[in-house]
């Protein structure tokens, strides 16, 4: 018991050292602004009877959100999405629904049409498929004066489209191929990666290519554009799978990319309609305080002009639920073409003839470099397609499809990291301050519905504010944006929302606008206002914003709050109102210009202001509150509330409980209308245990405690000995016949005989009558008379008188069989 109990606690030392680490490495990560659900710059779309809105399509070109939910396709108005332009409706045939539950599945769930594929075709065409009840189907859709139409030349979706709902895939549509990684078969045990094309191709079915994986994300880079080495488009598929690289007892899940090319045909012996070109790489995002295994859950690819500025955002959890830790790491187009470029392979090696560990292979490469795009070095060498190349490579790439080396974030360490609700979505807009300087915006959905909007600046984490987007709270199942109009649109089980970059009218005063750092927003001399930096008609000389910095050194001096007069009766307890201005700031309070110590039992501070007790005329005075944030070493105080606090004038006032009131924004001074006592004000946040804060208190608490439990195991005892639950050592006990005892070791061992007359009383005699000899006898019963002693051994048991009482037999139910 004593090793057991050392382990517990140094297993809660290691937990309290690890949570101190973890908040050290958190504490800027705080979101500075908490805005809790509200319609006022939140539009909201839902249809009553529809679900799971978990596939949307922008369409900046014909200002329209095209969202697929199950069952249905909606048209939106981009500018207000709760404005539906166009809907078509796509349920599942009654036999197919059938066919589907008597595979065993649900047919109000699971039997029905889950939109999960919306591509652009051309201006006027759509790509449009669903799950159709574990029948994958694809469609072609048009949207046309307003009016969307589902054609009726339907598709076999399998390797388009998965066939479970809720199972998680990735595609993306280039040049009228659709590259999709989803399962192919009904069970889902067959994952592949497939280009749909007249010549299609997917990946081998081998655990060392794809080993029980959950795919995220999937977009092209076109790296062929002003290209010296001739290279071709690529496109990269993030996911997560099981290692196989690791020899670990229990499944161990990892994050990878894979790429492959688009010109890819395939092998003309080996790897026939395969991809020549599938290579992966581990993508690694480590917090530097934690050795946990991080797991991708969604992608977003930041695009610029030169593709080699291209940047993955991802967001990643841990694989267990026994951290509430998520993560966004940052990864260059450089990095990533590094490991496949140049990196090394990893190889399989058997161990013992039974087995396979994978180390980095060092043995000879073929030329060309198994997995590389068709370049100018290739071409040189007669090779002009993947059909050219010759069967060593193929045979290397087939064999070898795992790089040695890993994909690491920019800086070596996350964009963000942030504990509590999980991260789900991510998407990123990319705006120019008015420094000049780019910034990159995140916008973070979370699995408890909020969106948190966060930047990195050069290294230090900032959430400028978390906005509730569900109530009730719901996950962000999908997350869109548009960044000509400035707008984020995020989906879950129930609904879509839509929500602007910034709201910079939440920012009231120049202090708390240029220290929210927000790119979109900057404080207006002029107007006295923040506004939003892309309104053309303020005048950039008369706008302040830091972003980098949160320098709010500029912001003109700010006029003198209005002190509020408070009056009360001594003995009382009153309440003083004050909000911080941000989740970032801490409250400040003077007395008549001087700190008041808030250890004091006195005080008591909390969000809302402060509570005295037991006021008295010396605690009149002078009362100030500032909020004070600080931002790159300074510190910024601001004035949020001041008070004028004295005593009634007035006699003969019930002073029993009473505490003064005053609403916030009304202004009384002593001698006008006299304050009816009222009971105490006391705010949610507020304990009773604040009673009790001296040590005197707390003794006279844990005396009482003591006692208490005392009492109660002095009553146990007494209750244990009566019944003769407990043996008394000392004390023997009284009975009328001592002759009839036998005691061995000073213990009573006679055995005693229970019988139950007619009328269910009980009769218990002695089976031992004679103490020296230690002779058995029933006196009750004679030898002669068999039958008498049958009935008798039908209605009796034998129980040692050890552990009987004569007082047990009371608690028998006379009804009871036994």
């Amino acid at each position: 018991m004593f090793g057991n109990t050392a382990l517990a606690a140094l297993l809660c030392l290691l937990l309290c050292g690890l949570n101190r680490r973890l908040d050290a490495s958190v504490l800027n990560c705080i979101p500075r602004k908490s805005v809790l659900h509200q319609n006022g710059s939140i539009k909201t779309f839902k249809e009553e009877g529809f679900f799971n809105y978990s596939t949307m399509l922008v369409r900046e070109d014909i200002n329209t959100l095209f969202v697929g939910a199950r069952e249905a396709v909606y048209a939106l108005n981009m500018e207000d999405i709760s404005e539906k332009i166009s809907t078509v409706y796509w349920t599942v045939p009654d036999s197919k629904q059938r066919e589907c539950t008597n595979k065993g599945k649900n047919k109000d769930t699971e039997c029905r049409n889950y939109i999960r594929t919306l591509h652009k075709i051309d201006d006027a065409k759509m790509y449009v498929c669903g799950t159709n009840a574990f029948s994958p189907t694809c469609a072609y859709m048009t949207f046309n004066k307003g009016q969307l139409l589902l054609e009726n030349n339907f598709e076999e979706g399998k390797g388009k489209c998965p066939f479970d709902p809720f199972q998680r895939y990735a595609s993306v549509l280039v040049e009228d191929h659709l590259y999709a990684a989803t399962s192919i078969n009904f069970l889902g045990s067959e994952p592949a990666f497939i280009r749909n094309s007249g010549n299609s191709l997917r990946t081998e079915f081998k655990a060392s290519w794809l080993n029980e994986p959950n795919f995220i994300y999937m977009d092209m880079v076109e790296e062929r554009q002003n290209n010296a080495d001739g290279d071709d488009d690529k496109v990269y598929l993030f996911f997560s799978e099981t290692a196989v690289e690791y020899d670990f007892y229990n499944k161990l899940l990892v994050s990878r990319i894979a790429r492959v090319c688009k010109g890819d045909l395939g092998g003309q012996r080996t790897l026939q309609k395969k991809w020549t070109t599938f290579l992966k790489a581990s993508l690694v995002c480590s917090v530097p305080e934690l050795n946990v295994q991080l797991i991708v859950q969604d992608v977003f690819v930041l695009k610029s002009e030169d593709w080699r500025e291209t940047i993955f955002y991802a967001v990643f959890i841990p694989q267990s639920g026994a951290l509430d830790i998520s993560a966004v790491c940052a990864y260059s187009m450089t990095a990533i073409q590094n490991v496949f470029s140049e990196g090394k392979y990893k190889a399989p090696v058997t161990v013992e003839s039974s087995h396979v560990k994978w180390v980095m292979y060092s043995g000879e490469v073929p030329v060309p470099r198994p997995g590389a795009c068709i370049n100018n070095q290739a071409r040189a060498m007669g090779i002009n397609r993947s059909l050219d190349l010759p069967d060593k490579t193929l045979q290397f790439v087939r064999d070898h499809p795992l790089m040695d080396d890993s994909v690491t974030p920019i800086g070596s360490q996350p964009r963000l990291v942030k504990r509590g609700s999980r991260f789900s979505r991510i998407v990123v807009d990319r705006i120019a301050a008015l420094d000049g300087k780019p910034y990159d915006v995140m916008f973070i959905g979370t699995e408890n519905g909020f969106l948190q909007k966060a930047v990195n600046f050069d290294g230090e984490m900032f959430i400028i504010e978390e906005v509730q987007l569900f109530q009730p709270p719901e996950p962000v199942q999908s997350l869109t944006l548009s960044s000509k109009k400035g707008q984020v649109y995020a989906g879950s089980p129930s609904r879509v929302v839509q929500m602007p970059f910034s709201v910079c009218r939440r920012y009231e005063t120049c202090l708390d606008c240029v220290l929210a750092r927000d790119p979109y927003c900057a404080w207006d001399l002029a107007v006295n206002r923040c506004a939003a930096t892309a309104d053309r008609t303020a005048d950039p000389q008369n706008l302040i914003q830091s972003v980098g910095k949160g320098d709010a050194s500029s912001c003109p001096e700010l006029r003198n709050i209005k002190t509020k007069t408070r009056t009360f009766i001594p003995g009382n307890n009153i309440q003083l109102k004050c909000s911080p201005i941000s989740n970032l700031a801490q409250i400040h309070w003077t007395l008549n210009g001087s700190s008041i110590q808030l250890r004091n039992p006195k005080y008591y501070t909390y969000n809302g202001g402060i509570l005295l007790f037991n006021v008295s005329v010396a605690d009149a005075g002078q009362y100030t509150c500032q909020s004070v944030e600080q931002a790159n070493g300074k510190q910024y105080p601001l004035t949020m509330a001041a008070y004028n606090l004295q005593p009634e004038q007035s006699q003969g006032q019930n002073t029993a409980n009473a505490v003064t009131t005053q609403s916030p924004g009304t202004t009384q001074s002593p001698g006008n209308t006299r304050l009816t006592p009222t009971p105490p004000i006391v705010p949610d946040e507020w304990n009773p245990k604040i009673m009790l804060q001296t040590d005197d208190k707390r003794v006279l608490v844990f005396q009482i405690l003591v006692g208490i439990l005392a009492c109660l195991l002095v009553c146990l005892l007494t209750w244990n000995l009566y019944k003769r639950h407990l043996p008394l050592p000392c004390v023997k006990p009284k009975v009328k016949e001592p002759s009839r005892k036998v005691p061995i070791d000073g213990v009573d061992t006679t055995a005693y005989q229970v019988s139950f007359n007619a009328r269910g009383h009980f009769e218990a005699s002695p089976l031992v009558n004679n103490c020296q000899t230690g002779t058995t006898v029933n006196s009750r019963i004679t030898n002669n008379n068999n039958a008498a002693r049958q009935r008798k051994d039908l209605d009796s048991f034998i129980i040692p008188s050890m552990l009987l009482g004569v007082d047990d037999f009371k608690y028998i139910d006379e009804e009871s069989e036994i």
